[in-house]
């Protein structure tokens, strides 16, 4: 992501309960749940207790939910751009990793109509963004089961603690949809943390006289009634819910290959295809290039689309398809957007506190495209941004709030890190590093910890020396 203003996780202990008051709980709660659900409880009571409402991420304390993990998203959405009215399906197809009495997903307004789970109804309940649903059965731990939500209503973005605005955001004539860190969840009901990504499939049903783009390959398009045409999309590799996206409106669309096999789409508003033309024709070789320093590319589709500028304020790493606002449709942008495909999309952050290992690693793509093309080393631009105090605000490991993610330490300085522990290895044993980083936790989530851990894997050495200044320190060493 690249934002005009430019925006992790400590655990928090959770507060413990005596086992007698705990057990107390569970069943009264048991007992409600299965009046709520129409039938009655087990003899004895169940032994199934609700998920987590959230998984305690100190910047998004509600964000996510415990007790499942997704493996896959089919959302079925019809919009009506005249009206900004949306109508879903989501069908959630997880698997219990505890034995679950109820279990919560994150939706922001909309309105439910109802909800199933394995065909039968299920109790809903709604408190704020929290979406608890009770199954008429419990679901034993290791139990796959699929969830169906029939929901509906006119999305409304949210504002960042940094200001910016995300979500489902309607376009003149259409609409544009980004999640991060939490919009997704203003047009799909899901665990909204980056921890437990999932394949996806997305069927985009809009007037006819629209393109509906999203995530991955087009697998199928076709008019329906109404004079719309639905149109899905399909996203197989493992998918964090803030990057997927959804682009309905007047798009010229493109269509090629890259890296021999690769299915490429561009989609550009029509009074921006001239002067973007260039630019999106450059999108092979730059994925070549990032292939050749960072390894095998980690998807089966790629492309970009670029927006008019308007209801989207900056550019976002969107899955497979980033999304640019005219603006900020430039070279290097591109390259960081890019680079994202492999860190931050493929390897994503265990954590939100883990965000440099996105922005960190995307800024350094930037400064070695520069190296390699642009005649500017990239000790150069380490210096520059050595001497930037705003980039000396707090350790890009450590932003103090949410309000902070996205601020420059987070970029700036983790590609600060990056470029001194390149001159700490050796450029072998580096590039070695950037390509096995990617490999290692290719599709999976990791954390700084597993970065520092594999660094010294690889470089055979302890290497304190670069992160307790550059990572966690935060005071400005007088020399570089």
């Amino acid at each position: 992501m690249i934002r005009t203003a430019i925006r992790t996780v400590i655990p928090t202990r959770r507060t413990g309960r005596s086992p007698r008051a705990a057990a107390s709980l569970a069943a009264a709660l048991a007992v409600l749940g299965g009046l709520l659900a129409g039938c009655a409880p087990e003899t004895g009571g169940v032994r199934g207790t609700p998920g987590a409402s959230g998984l305690r991420d100190p910047y998004f304390a509600k964000l996510g939910n415990g007790g499942y993990d997704v493996g896959r998203y089919a959302l079925d959405l019809a919009y009506d751009p005249d009206t900004g009215r949306l109508d879903g399906t989501a069908r959630i197809t997880a698997r219990a990793t505890q034995d679950l009495s109820a279990f919560n997903l994150d939706l922001s307004g909309l309105t439910v109509a109802g909800a199933t789970v394995d065909g039968a109804p299920a109790a809903v309940n709604r408190a704020g963004t929290e979406l608890t649903l009770r199954p008429r059965d419990e679901l034993p731990r290791g139990r796959e089961f699929t969830v169906t939500v029939e929901y509906a209503g006119v999305p409304e973005p949210l504002t960042d603690p940094d200001g910016s605005v995300e979500g489902w955001l309607r376009s003149a004539g259409g609409a544009v949809a980004v999640g991060e860190p939490a919009g997704s969840m203003t047009w799909f009901p899901g665990n909204h943390h980056p921890s437990d990504k999932a394949a996806y499939e997305i069927a985009l049903t809009a007037p006819s006289g629209l393109t509906a783009l999203s995530n991955g390959v087009r697998v199928s398009a076709g008019p329906v009634s109404g004079g719309r045409t639905r149109t899905v999309w399909r996203q197989p590799e493992p998918m964090a819910s803030y990057l997927a996206t959804v682009m309905i409106g007047r798009y010229a669309t493109t269509t090629g290959t890259a890296l021999g096999e690769v299915p490429v789409v561009t989609a550009v508003e029509p009074e921006l295809v001239s002067a973007t033309a260039g630019l999106r024709a450059e999108l092979p070789a730059l994925l070549a290039r990032q292939r050749d320093r960072f390894g095998p590319y980690p998807f089966s589709a790629a492309g970009a689309v670029v927006t008019a500028d308007g209801p989207l304020g900056y550019a976002l790493e969107t899955q497979t398809r980033p999304v640019f606002p005219a603006g900020s449709f430039d070279r290097t942008t591109l390259v960081h957007e890019l680079a994202h495909q492999w860190f931050g999309n493929s390897v994503t952050p265990a954590s939100w506190q883990d965000i440099w290992l996105n922005e960190g690693f995307a800024t350094y793509a930037e400064w070695l495209y520069a190296e390699d093309h642009g005649s500017v080393p990239a000790a150069d631009s380490f210096a520059a941004a050595f001497a930037e105090d705003a980039n000396w605000a707090f350790p890009p490991a450590d932003p103090p709030t949410a309000e902070n993610l996205f601020d420059p330490p987070v970029y700036q300085r983790g590609a600060m890190v990056l470029h001194k522990l390149r001159e700490a290895v050796g450029d072998r044993v580096f590039d070695e590093l950037l390509r096995g980083w990617a490999a290692k936790y290719r599709h999976a989530n990791a954390s700084t910890e597993d970065f520092t851990a594999y660094a010294e894997s690889v470089a055979g050495r302890d290497l304190d020396a670069v992160w307790d200044v550059w990572l966690y320190g935060r005071a400005r060493p007088r020399t570089p």
